[in-house]
């Protein structure tokens, strides 16, 4: 397939920048592989279509408030800095994007939070607009995370075109986000409220959890026609020995096995054994999904409406048939749903 095949021009106005007022009364386009239908619901009545031994992989990483502003020696210019990578507790060394970029050289020092209370130097270049910063901080390695959430800003897309509020801490983030790494939201999680979980486990869906932290990577522009020559870049996942156990007791029983989002399925179509069963896995991923894509381990998917052109709109259609997600697409736009991060959902059955 190529690049040019996965173009969807979305109106503005229907590109949210906030979030709905309750997680789960977004919309839910529910969208039927076999009979190439489509249902306009809410997103709780997701429940209407799970039950007793069905198995909900969700990706349970954290988002941490990656983006800083910080000011260059002598010249004070402001700088953002976009934490992407810890690369060294001792050393106290990230892979970082600065912007603007220009204007960063090897060698320069930035100084971040109203005293100047946290250093950094840049110790190399990694791509045009990434550096390797070492922060220079007198003090533990807990007082240094620390400092670095209370100057950190929650990393919502450029796109919404606003500042940060007090609500974005709580809503860019997933109410079962338990481990910190994710620089962006495993956006399709953000739809399910506590009261919806419990009432899953009251009608004995399992939860089976994954992580897979999310980086920049997942929504670097494809930049090549032919999509075989796309590289991904590589993100940490790990699939315990449970979660493998759940999942494939469930493929054994033919139950219902729902992939929360793109990044979770990524993470499980990243470690499967020759039989078809999922494997425990602790590495890192650069799987690249996009059509044809057979797929092992879930038969269901939760995802939003993705921007064109990338990655994720691939996977979906590798999951839910080219034609059909394209379809539901053109649907989405007629129906004012709510596109990217913030927006509605599709439950693909």
């Amino acid at each position: 397939m190529k690049l040019s095949q996965f173009k969807v021009d979305v109106p503005d106005e229907l590109i949210a920048s906030v979030p709905a007022y309750n997680r789960d009364e977004s919309r839910l386009m529910v969208i039927d592989r076999k009979t190439g239908t489509f249902e306009h619901k809410m997103f709780k009545d997701i429940l209407d279509y799970v039950g007793e031994g069905d198995a909900l992989i969700m990706n349970n990483t954290k988002v941490f408030p990656a983006r800083m502003y910080g000011n260059k020696e002598k010249t004070g210019a402001k700088i953002e800095v976009f934490l992407l990578r810890e690369l060294s507790k001792e050393n106290l060394l990230w892979d970082v994007l600065v912007d603007p970029a220009r204007k960063i050289r090897i060698g320069n020092k930035l100084y971040f939070g109203e005293d100047d209370n946290l250093v950094a130097e840049v110790i190399d270049n990694t791509t045009s607009r990434g550096r390797t910063l070492r922060f220079l901080f007198e003090g533990s390695y807990e007082d240094f995370k620390k400092t670095i959430e209370e100057l950190g800003e929650t990393p919502i897309p450029k796109y919404m075109n606003r500042d940060v509020n007090a609500d974005d801490a709580d809503r860019f983030q997933t109410v079962y986000a338990k481990h910190e790494g994710a620089v962006a939201a495993p956006t399709a999680g953000m739809h399910f409220s506590r009261e919806l979980l419990k009432r899953m486990e009251i009608k004995g869906v399992h939860f089976a959890e994954v992580t897979l932290h999310v980086g920049l990577g997942t929504f670097r522009p494809v930049e090549v026609e032919d999509l075989t020559k796309h590289k991904m870049e590589s993100e940490r996942a790990i699939i315990s020995e449970h979660t493998a156990d759940l999942v494939n007791k469930a493929i054994n029983q033919k139950r219902k096995i729902v992939a929360v989002g793109t990044t979770s399925m990524r993470a499980i179509e990243s470690s499967v054994s020759s039989q078809g069963f999922l494997k425990p896995f602790d590495g890192w991923t650069n799987k690249f999904i996009f059509p044809p894509h057979e797929f092992s381990i879930a038969n269901m998917m939760v995802t939003n409406f993705h921007p064109s052109h990338s990655t994720l709109m691939m996977q979906v259609a590798a999951f839910g048939g080219y034609d059909l997600i394209m379809e539901a697409y053109q649907e989405a736009i007629k129906e004012k749903y709510k596109f990217y991060a913030y927006g509605d959902a599709m439950l693909i059955i």
